[in-house]
């Protein structure tokens, strides 16, 4: 079998180098990670023969071949199902923890990659680290395998894993981002589970609401026509209410499909989702939570990035992607151009005004004692937390006030029926 010569970087960052006898380069990355490093560069070692341009070729074409077959495969798999199934942030976090488990074991990559492959139930997932694992035994560091998958993986997830690989603590850095996944995907459940029960608490109110006024109330009209007296103000009003909703619902439901369609449309624009993110920052109460809950956002992404070895001006990139508000992205760039010039975070976060004061003031904290990751992760679960006691509180204010608006319609529509009987027997008195 030929020879190929290979640099590498070992756990602790230090260079390694060598030769070592394999079938190709694909076969020569794998007995490369079996050493327990990490290959950065992988050629045919008989250049001594005069055959080295040809051996290479042939050695880059094949893993040419490879990288474009795995492109391709990437590019395909994208969007797919399989069986019904997609590829979820639940998937994710999982191959992130088992992935920075193995690798803090001591496991070579592609041994790591065999492991989750063998043990996963999801045939969308296993095609997904197959490709993956396709590309690492043909020399391809693990984040530009990553990168062929941005809807899984974006780029924090992508740049977290380039910078370990660069400063040979992956495993660190998987752990960081598996940490970072589990945070939000336990805000996200903190936030779907406090509006859960006022939803569908509003659902049936609504479903309630309509069942008595094109099914009950059309069924009374003719009996309170038949009385033969002037109808109170609320039945009239009951009654016309009811017969418009019965007779053009199709108009009403057409209305509602174009508003919505229209609104879609308009956030869509630079200018509405601009006016629209602006707006959610400026309601009272609600502008305040919203405020927060991007603001843990972002400290959260910019100090896990941070912690993980990405520049900060990077890492401002990244994080202004990452929070959902233009007008908050706006202002993180424009900061960041203060930081590009020389300025501290939180003396570009101050020009901006943008920014919480609590977020300023601990950034400012942690940039003079050398601590800003581990401040900015501190304030995000402090943000989280007043979050979490926000949406508690409105959520023990919406549940009394479903009730109380949907008993006054009950009792409104209870007052229009019973008016009419009361008035037809002091008639008939």
């Amino acid at each position: 079998m030929p020879e190929f010569t290979y640099e590498a970087m070992d756990r602790s960052g230090k260079s390694a180098g060598g030769t070592i006898t394999a079938r190709d380069n694909a076969d020569a990355a794998v007995k490369v990670r079996a050493l327990g490093v990490y290959p950065t560069k992988i050629a045919s070692g008989a250049a001594k023969n005069g055959n080295s341009a040809v051996k290479a070729s042939t050695s880059a074409g094949a893993a040419s071949t490879v990288a474009i077959k795995s492109t391709e495969k990437a590019k395909n798999l994208g969007n797919i199902t399989i069986g019904g199934k997609k590829i979820t942030r639940l998937h994710i976090l999982l191959f992130t923890r088992e992935m920075a488990d193995l690798l803090d074991a001591g496991l070579p990559m592609d041994r790591a990659f065999s492991v989750l492959i063998d043990q996963t139930e999801s045939d969308t997932v296993r095609e997904m680290l197959a490709t993956m694992q396709g590309d690492i035994r043909a020399g391809q560091p693990l984040s530009d395998a990553l990168r062929k998958f941005p809807k899984q993986f974006p780029p924090l997830y992508a740049n977290m894993v380039h910078s370990g690989e660069v400063s040979g603590q992956l495993a660190s850095v998987m752990t960081r981002l598996a940490d970072f996944m589990e945070k939000e995907q336990v805000r996200r459940s903190q936030i779907l589970a406090a509006l859960t029960y006022p939803l569908v608490l509003i659902s049936v109110a609504l479903l309630a609401v309509t069942f008595l006024l094109t099914w009950v109330i059309p069924k009374l009209a003719d009996v309170f026509k038949g009385l033969g007296a002037a109808l109170p103000l609320p039945t009239v009003l009951l009654l016309s209410t009811s017969g418009f909703i019965s007779k053009y619902w199709w108009a009403i439901l057409l209305v509602i499909a174009v508003s919505v369609f229209s609104f879609r449309a308009w956030l869509a624009t630079t200018a509405g989702r601009h006016t629209f993110d602006s707006a959610q920052l400026k309601l009272p109460y609600f502008g305040v939570l919203t405020q927060k809950i991007v603001a843990a956002r972002l400290v959260r992404t910019l100090g896990t990035l941070l912690g993980g070895g990405v520049a900060i001006l990077e890492a401002m990139d990244i994080s202004a992607t990452a929070v959902g508000n233009v007008v908050v992205t706006e202002a993180i760039l424009a900061a960041r151009g203060g930081v590009r010039q020389g300025e501290t975070l939180h003396e570009a976060m101050a020009q901006s005004g943008d920014f919480l004061p609590v977020v300023r003031h601990m950034t400012a904290v942690g940039e003079e004692t050398g601590r800003l990751p581990q401040m900015l992760l501190r304030t995000a679960d402090t943000l989280d937390f007043e979050v979490d006691n926000a949406m508690r509180r409105l959520t023990s204010l919406v549940e009394p006030l479903v009730v109380l608006l949907m008993g006054g319609f009950v009792g409104f529509v209870v007052l229009s029926i019973l008016l009419p009987i009361f008035e037809a027997n002091t008639i008939v008195k």
